[in-house]
């Protein structure tokens, strides 16, 4: 379910008619976590055990951490946020780059062996998810932030689906003070929420992908030697489609949470 998508529009018109009704603010958040988990499981209904992990690991560990003094059970706190974190990452990025080099390895010195391929489909949004759970974990263990109590609030900000995907990746500190109190965006935060939300939508869907990439596609897929010229342009054609691509996500996620009385990041500027 991408930005740009009907899809999407449907289901913004659900969270906002929902974040709208005269609900207790508890509630709310509930609404809110349930329909950030069903927008992660649209992309695939499995991979969402893996964000109940990661968000239950660091909720553990953060709370470990800020009732222990012992240096050494800290540090066991955060080598295993560490561990379960950057080793599902690792796993679900490298298993089949380490395999394919593993192979490599065995045929180079005279061994007969191939390791089969896994058929894995990489997690939608792992790196930024994983990054932004680390980063509490970290906070926490520095004393810069106090572990938060309520996991209904963490699992809000792991999972707040505007920036699930593609970030920005925001640090709690940013972002859970703002789920003490009940969010209600006023008329002219909606209006601004939704005029970043077009402008995000048009450096995606015009600028990245309708004026750079057909530039940059048709420079790297010619078969032909190319000149020095169109090398240049290829590279900057190339370099424009990913800054608008990132660039106008972050503007519809920064739009989106506007538009729900949440405030992210500033991002691309």
């Amino acid at each position: 379910m991408v930005f740009n998508s009907l899809a999407f529009v449907g289901f913004f018109i659900v969270v906002f008619t929902f974040h709208r009704l005269p609900f207790p603010w508890p509630a709310k958040k509930i609404n809110l976590l349930a329909l950030n988990y069903l927008f992660f499981a649209s992309y695939h209904p499995a991979y969402v055990l893996l964000l109940l992990i990661s968000t239950a690991v660091d909720w553990c560990a953060g709370l470990a951490l800020d009732r222990t003094q012992s240096i050494g059970l800290r540090r066991l706190w955060l080598s295993l946020s560490l561990i379960v974190n950057l080793g599902l990452l690792g796993f679900f990025k490298y298993i089949n780059f380490v395999l394919a080099n593993s192979n490599a390895v065995l045929s180079y010195l005279g061994y007969d062996y191939s390791s089969p391929s896994l058929d894995i489909l990489l997690p939608i949004g792992i790196s930024f998810y994983t990054f932004q759970t680390l980063s509490y974990t970290f906070d926490v263990y520095r004393r810069k932030l106090t572990a938060t109590k309520s996991f209904t609030d963490f699992a809000v900000y792991v999972s707040f689906f505007p920036q699930l995907v593609a970030g920005p990746i925001v640090r709690a500190s940013d972002f859970m003070y703002q789920l003490a109190r009940e969010r209600k965006a006023s008329r002219n935060e909606i209006a601004w929420g939704l005029s970043l939300l077009v402008l995000g939508l048009f450096a995606k869907t015009i600028l990245a992908d309708q004026v750079f990439a057909p530039v940059a596609d048709s420079v790297y897929a010619s078969v032909a030697r190319v000149t020095f010229a169109e090398a240049w342009i290829g590279t900057l054609a190339f370099s424009g489609q990913i800054y608008f691509d990132f660039c106008g996500y972050s503007l519809c996620a920064i739009g989106a949470a506007l538009c729900l009385g949440f405030a992210l990041p500033d991002n691309f500027k």
